[in-house]
């Protein structure tokens, strides 16, 4: 899910090639509006999903996830500070440690909703350990700044379903369990309306949401005409919930995705040829992994790639307000 961290210390900030032209991102207001929209978003559809929709996971993993993730980043983010000499992220009083703590919040009922890992609380502290510890640790110089490229939540589910091959996705039907007649269409029109809204307005990413769908049907296409793969199989997916909530609320990561409109569909497209290839050699959960090998691949080529040095004073602090 989208886990920007907002108006971070330099060397915390969740905002990839802010002083590259093809990483820089929106105005921190806006950064923050958006993160508080998303945030407001996963909540309310958490609590409803337990309440009304027929989520399957007890009603505890939320919050036991919620409160694993806070633990979690607030250490770090403490001892990092330390080892840095710098403020803390969360210093600033209760708003800046709000405001800090959205990110998290997103990531760790991204994991607690998407993952299903039976009875057991600890595959979901364990996805938001790793999504949270990824953040913090692997990062990569880009602009002058070390910045994360893997989508948190994301690459902690990922990780999960690697390492506890007993752990699976939540089923996709589970989004909509008890509904039935017209709210079997309002349901999903209403999560799309408002994450296209946020992705149209604030993170600017609806390029790279325009890339993945398309490419998503494309490969659909292609493994039907190459592989003989049923075409309505292939495109089913993309009628579903749970592909609407990876589309508006995963993918879009501003802080894990690139900035220009060209990067964006190129990367979109990339994530979905790599699903592709992904579901001919029989791989499941193909979009979580697709995701966390294309925001590797983009790491590298950030890398890789010479970049102008750190912006001078003055400029650093321009882009910072």
């Amino acid at each position: 899910m989208t886990t920007t961290r907002p108006q971070a210390p330099p060397d915390r900030t969740a905002d990839p090639g802010a002083a590259a032209p093809e990483t820089a991102q929106p105005r921190a207001g806006t950064r923050v509006t958006a993160l508080r929209m998303f945030a407001t978003s996963i909540t309310v559809f958490t609590v409803l999903g337990h309440l009304l929709l027929g989520f399957e996971q007890a009603p505890v993993i939320p919050v036991v996830a919620l409160l694993t993730g806070y633990a979690v980043d607030l250490l770090m983010e403490t001892l990092g500070a330390r080892a840095e000499g710098r403020a803390p992220g969360y210093a600033g009083g209760a708003g800046a440690l709000v405001t800090y703590l959205l990110p998290t919040h997103i990531a760790g009922l991204a994991c607690a909703m998407l993952l299903w890992g039976n009875e057991s609380p600890w595959p979901y502290m364990f996805a938001v350990t790793v999504a949270v510890a990824a953040k913090h640790l692997i990062r990569l110089p880009v602009g002058g700044r070390r910045r994360h490229v893997l989508n948190p939540s994301n690459f902690g589910i990922a990780v999960t379903l690697v390492l506890f091959p007993w752990v699976g996705i939540a089923p996709p039907y589970h989004f909509t369990n008890n509904t039935s007649g017209t709210l079997d269409w309002l349901l999903p029109l209403g999560v799309l309306m408002a994450g296209t809204m946020i992705n149209v307005r604030l993170t600017g990413r609806w390029p790279l949401i325009l890339g993945w769908v398309g490419g998503f049907a494309a490969q659909a296409v292609v493994r039907w005409l190459v592989l003989d793969h049923a075409l309505v199989a292939a495109l089913l997916p993309m009628t579903g919930l749970a592909f609407i909530l990876f589309t508006n609320y995963m993918i879009t990561d501003p802080g894990t995705t690139p900035s220009r409109p060209r990067n964006q569909v190129v990367f979109g497209v990339a994530v979905a040829a790599v699903y592709g290839l992904l579901v001919t050699w029989n791989i499941v959960f193909g979009l979580f992994f697709a995701l966390v090998i294309v925001c590797a691949l983009r790491g590298a080529v950030l890398l890789l790639t010479p970049r102008p040095g750190p912006p001078a004073p003055r400029e650093a602090e321009e882009a910072r307000t």
